[in-house]
Order: structure tokens, then sequence, then C-alpha cells
């Protein structure tokens, strides 16, 4: 028994010490953050909020070198492409995970018989307001750089290797991709819940 446990000791010890002489892995670029981004398959708030932090973090970092990159860059011309491309996604992403939270927190319904917790509510439906209007601005900034995807320069060049991103791009130019609509709807439908709350009687 005192040398099964022994055995097991030195096994931990020289599994520790490999793992302490292993190099370390920092993560600088908007491809490493992004990479760490994840759907999973049911995503509670928390999940939600590692989801925003890491595309946070993508979106203020650097580009890698184009070597790296998550396409194939040919020229100076794909590089810039490839530049607008990934911003215009990052923040489509931050729209899609800041409408996600918020729906974890609106009530889609004033029921009569939630009444006494109106104040609760409110103020859940108040966080849900919040997600949806910060929605709208990384949207916006979506749209931007959607924009500057789509000039003149760029008009007979695809990325064949971020189809996906091409795709978002063209379907915001052709008006068929439209958060700002979505967003405002839930806004006015919430605001609406908002005052059925307000107005209610603390007791049913």
């Amino acid at each position: 028994m005192k040398r099964r446990f022994c055995l097991s000791a030195v096994l931990l010890f020289f599994s520790f010490a490999q793992t302490a002489l292993l190099p370390a892995y920092f993560v600088t670029y908007k491809e490493q953050y992004y990479k760490l981004y994840h759907i999973h398959y049911k995503q509670y708030p928390d999940d939600t909020l590692e989801n925003i932090y890491w595309l946070e973090k993508a979106i203020n970092a650097d580009f890698c070198n184009p070597l790296y990159a998550l396409g194939k860059i040919n020229d100076k011309t794909d590089w810039e492409k490839y530049r607008y491309l990934f911003m215009m996604h990052l923040n489509l992403k931050m729209v899609e995970q800041h409408l996600r939270l918020g729906m974890k927190y609106d009530k889609q319904v004033a029921y009569f018989y939630n009444a006494p917790w109106k104040e609760q509510n409110i103020e859940s439906l108040k966080m849900a307001e919040d997600c949806y209007n910060t929605a709208l601005f990384y949207w916006k900034e979506a749209t931007l750089w959607a924009e500057k995807a789509n000039v003149r320069k760029f008009q007979f060049l695809f990325l064949t290797d971020l189809q996906y991103w091409e795709d978002e791009r063209e379907r915001i130019a052709q008006k068929k991709l439209n958060y700002e609509r979505t967003i405002t709807r839930e806004l006015e439908r919430l605001a609406k819940v908002r005052a059925e709350f307000i107005q209610m009687e603390e007791t049913y």
C-alpha cells in the first residue's frame, strides 16, 4: 500500500515538474483571443460573459502577422480587407452575445401573478435594456467596418478562406442583416412590459 502511494506521489511530482518546464503561452493578438470565444450547447449568463470578455479583448488587441491570419493573405490589399472584415465580424459577435445576455434578463410578458416581485422584474428589465443598448452600439460599429470592407477597391476581391465573413458583409450591404431593426423592436416591447409592471399592484 505504501509502495503504491509512493509510486503515485513520484509520478505526480514528475508530471508537475514537466509542466513547470513547458514554455509559457501568452495570448496577445486578435486571432488568439478570438479562438478562445466559443458557444456552449446550453449557454448560461456566465458563459456569455466569458465570451464577451474574450471578444472585447480581441477587438482591442493587435492583429498578428499576416502569415498567421485566419485566412490566406496574398498582398497588402488582402490584408487591408481582412482587417476590416475581422473587425466587422468581432462586433457582430458582440451584438449576438449581448442580445443573448439580454434575453436571460428580459421578461417577455408582465404576468399579473408576478406582481409581488415587481421591483425585481423592473430591475431585471433594466439589465436587459442595458444589454440591448450595448448590442446596438456594437451593431453600429459592425456596419462601419462592413462599409470599409465594401468600398470600390474591394469590389472584385473575395477572401475565399473567409467566405462566412464575406457573406456577413454582403448581407449587411443588402440590408438583409439588420440587427438595429431587431434591437429597436425588442427595446420598444421591453418599454411596454416595464410600464405594465410599474402600474401593477403588489398583490394579486
